[in-house]
C-alpha cells in the first residue's frame, strides 16, 4: 500500500535489494580467485612448466579486471542508451556465462584437465566476460540505487550497496572453505583434489546467484532520471509516486525536467575538475592497496605461518570484519558526510600498513600483522568501500551522469587492475616495500579529499549541478 504522502518504503526497499544483488556478484566474482588462485597456478604449471611464469599468474589471477576496464567503459554508453535495467540484466547474463565457462574452459572441445597454452586463453577469456559483468555492475548499480533513492538517504542506500559487495565476498570465501573442506581428509589428498576439479566448483557456483539476479532484474523498473531523459514523464511521475509519495513526487519530477531540458551537455560542460576528481576518486580507492589484501588473503596470511586450511578460515574471520565496518559506514554517512569519514578512513588505513611494513622489516610476522590487517581493512570498510561509490554514484550532475560514471569507473578497473597485477612482482622485490607505497597512497588520499572533494550530504541530485556551476 503507497501512502500519498510519504510512499512505500517497502517498494523502495525491495527494489533496491535486487539492485545491490549485483552488488554481491561484483564482490563474488572478484574474490573467487582468492580461493582457487593457488591451485589454478598449480593446474597449470603442472602442464605448462617453466612457461607459466608469475607474470602469467599474475595476469590469470587478475585477468577478470580487464574485463573490469572494459564493462566500466562502456557502461555510461548501455546506461543511457538502453537504461540502467537493461545493463543490469546484461551484467546478469555475464556473470553468469563467465560461471559456467570458468567451471569447464575445455567446452567440450578442448582434452578435459589438460593444461595448454590454448586452454589458458580461453580460461581467461571466459574470466574476462565475468569481468565485463562486474564492470558493468560497479557503475549502474550505485548509479540505479542513486537516481531510485531519496536525497535525505540516498547515502545510506548506495552503501548498502557495497555491504554486497563486501558480503558477496564474505559469502565466497566461505563457500571456498566448504569447497575445500569438501574434497578429502588429508592435506595431501585436499591438495591434489582442489588442483584437479576444486578451483572449478568455486568458480562455478557463481552460477546460482547470476542467475537469481538475472530474473529478479526482470520485476524491477527503470528509474525515473532516465525515463525523464527518455521523454517519459508519466512512467516516472509514477515510480516516483510509488517511492515518495504524489505530493512530493511532482517536485522531484519537475526538478529533474529542470536541470534534464536545460541541455543536453558535453563531459566537461560543468569544466574539467568535476571529471578529474572523480577519476581521482577511484584512483586513491585502489592504489592504497585494498585489493591486494582481498584477492590475495589467504596466500598473504599463509606467508604469515598458517596453514592452507587456517589461512583460509582467516580469510573468513577478515570478511566478517569487513561486513561490521561496512555497516558502520551505512550508519553514519549520512549523519557525518562523505569527507570526515574519507579523511579518517586514509589515516587509520596509513598507520595499518605502516605498522605491517615494520614488522615485515624486521621478520616479526605473526598475529601483530593479522591485528594490523584487520585496522588497515577495517579502515577501508567504513570510509573508502562504501563513500567512494556513493560520491561516484552522486557527485555528478544529471546531464553528464552516465558518461563521468563510466570513465570514473573505467579508471578505478584500471587502476585495480594494475595495483593487483604488479603485486606478485613488487612483494618479490620488498614485501614491506610494497606496503610503505601502499601507505603513502594513504597519507596522499587524505591530503586529495581534504583540499578537494566537495560534501555532498543532503544534496539532490538536481542540486550537483548548481554545486559545480559555482
Amino acid at each position: 500500500m503507497t501512502d500519498p504522502k510519504t510512499g512505500s518504503r517497502l517498494y523502495l526497499f525491495s527494489i533496491v535489494l535486487v539492485a545491490i544483488i549485483g552488488g554481491l556478484l561484483f564482490g563474488y566474482d572478484t574474490a573467487v580467485v582468492s580461493g582457487a588462485e593457488k591451485a589454478l597456478e598449480n593446474f597449470f604449471q603442472g602442464g605448462l612448466g617453466a612457461l607459466y611464469t608469475s607474470g602469467w599468474h599474475g595476469f590469470t589471477a587478475s585477468s577478470a579486471l580487464l574485463g573490469c576496464v572494459i564493462g566500466g567503459a562502456i557502461s555510461g554508453l548501455l546506461a543511457s542508451r538502453f537504461g540502467r535495467k537493461r545493463s543490469l540484466l546484461v551484467a546478469a547474463m555475464l556473470f553468469f556465462v563467465s560461471a559456467l565457462g570458468s567451471w569447464c574452459p575445455e567446452s567440450g572441445v578442448l582434452p578435459y584437465g589438460e593444461a595448454s597454452k590454448t586452454l589458458l586463453v580461453v580460461f581467461n577469456f571466459y574470466r574476462i566476460l565475468g569481468g565485463i559483468g562486474v564492470g558493468l555492475a560497479s557503475a549502474v548499480c550505485p548509479m540505479y540505487i542513486a537516481e531510485i533513492s531519496p536525497a535525505r538517504i540516498r547515502g545510506t542506500l548506495v552503501s548498502c550497496n557495497q555491504f554486497a559487495i563486501i558480503f558477496g565476498m564474505l559469502v565466497v570465501y566461505f563457500v571456498n572453505y566448504m569447497i575445500r573442506n569438501s574434497l578429502g581428509e588429508s592435506t595431501e589428498a585436499i591438495q591434489s583434489a582442489m588442483n584437479a576439479i576444486g578451483w572449478r566448483r568455486m568458480f562455478v557456483s557463481e552460477a546460482f546467484p547470476a542467475g537469481i539476479f538475472g530474473l529478479l532484474v526482470l520485476f524491477i523498473p527503470e528509474t525515473p532520471r532516465f525515463l525523464a531523459l527518455k521523454g517519459r514523464d508519466e512512467k516516472a511521475y509514477s515510480i516516483l509516486a510509488h517511492i515518495n509519495g504524489a505530493d512530493e513526487a511532482r517536485s522531484i519530477l519537475d526538478q529533474i525536467k529542470a536541470t534534464v531540458h536545460e541541455k543536453r551537455e558535453h563531459i566537461f560542460a560543468y569544466g574539467i575538475a568535476v571529471v578529474v576528481i572523480g577519476v581521482l576518486l577511484s584512483f586513491f580507492q585502489q592504489a592504497v592497496g585494498i585489493n591486494v589484501v582481498l584477492y590475495y588473503a589467504p596466500r598473504i596470511f599463509e606467508n604469515m605461518g598458517a596453514s592452507g586450511d587456517a589461512s583460509m578460515m582467516q580469510t573468513v574471520v577478515m570478511g566478517v570484519v569487513n561486513i561490521i565496518f561496512t555497516v558502520v559506514a551505512i550508519f553514519t554517512v549520512d549523519r557525518m558526510g562523505r569527507k570526515p569519514l574519507l579523511i579518517i578512513g586514509s589515516v587509520g588505513m596509513m598507520v595499518g600498513m605502516i605498522a605491517l611494513a615494520a614488522l615485515s622489516f624486521t621478520d616479526s610476522i605473526g598475529m601483530a600483522a593479522l591485528v594490523f590487517i584487520i585496522i588497515y581493512t577495517a579502515s577501508f570498510m567504513m570510509s573508502w568501500g562504501p563513500i567512494c561509490w556513493v560520491l561516484i554514484a552522486e557527485i555528478f550532475p544529471n546531464t553528464i551522469r552516465s558518461q563521468a560514471v563510466a570513465i570514473a569507473v573505467a579508471a578505478q578497473w584500471i587502476s585495480n587492475f594494475l595495483v593487483s597485477a604488479t603485486f606478485p612482482s613488487l612483494s618479490a622485490w620488498s614485501v614491506g616495500g610494497t606496503y610503505c607505497i601502499y601507505a603513502l597512497m594513504s597519507l596522499l588520499s587524505a591530503l586529495f579529499v581534504w583540499r578537494w572533494v566537495p560534501e555532498t550530504k543532503g544534496k539532490t541530485l538536481e542540486e550537483m549541478s548548481q554545486l559545480w556551476k559555482k
